[in-house]
């Protein structure tokens, strides 16, 4: 059985949404991508065709670069959800001066309540070096306290590390690994 959040974390490339994407295709269609990356400049506008391209078909994109909240509480019951990600949706709203903690609350509250499945992909920042700005610290900070608001809401807690899945919480699914 597939719990009704789950988060896979890893640093950059680290093989997260590739696992995420294969979660979320176990389940049953409609399989809807929530997209929160903007395709701002040339290596942005690539990265987001090669995502769309190794994904494949069969899914319905929604983009969503702020407002995730509210594209979650407008889907229908049934299928399956994978928010990716929650790094750049965090950065979005950082960049815009948001309410970050008002933002979050949002986006939880609306997670526990979509009527579908929902996997989360994210990034964990917080094992390298100490960023040197005041804004990458900012980032930093924001990025672990949100990784931990979604892991204590999520059933399932995965990091990935160059491909390998590693659970923290719960139980992964038969033939994910």
């Amino acid at each position: 059985m597939f719990p009704h959040l789950s988060l896979f974390l890893g640093g950059a490339s680290s093989g997260k949404s590739a696992l995420a994407e294969r979660f979320v295709r176990k389940q049953a269609a409609p399989h809807v991508y929530l997209a929160t990356a903007q395709a701002l400049d040339d290596e942005m506008r690539f990265k987001i065709l090669k995502h769309r391209a190794d994904r494949g078909g069969g899914w319905q994109t929604i983009e969503a670069p702020l407002d995730v909240a509210g594209a979650l509480r407008k889907l229908p019951s049934g299928g399956a959800v994978l928010l990716d990600c929650a790094t750049v949706w965090l950065s979005n709203h950082l960049l815009a001066e948001g309410n970050l903690s008002a933002e979050t609350d949002d986006l939880v509250a609306a997670l526990a309540a979509c009527r579908a499945p929902v996997a989360i992909v994210s990034n964990e920042v917080g094992q390298g070096v100490v960023p040197d700005s005041a804004l990458g610290r900012r980032f930093r900070d924001a990025q672990g306290r949100l990784n931990q608001r979604l892991a204590a809401e999520a059933g399932l807690v995965v990091f990935v590390t160059a491909g390998l899945p590693s659970v923290l919480k719960g139980a992964m699914p038969e033939g994910l690994a």
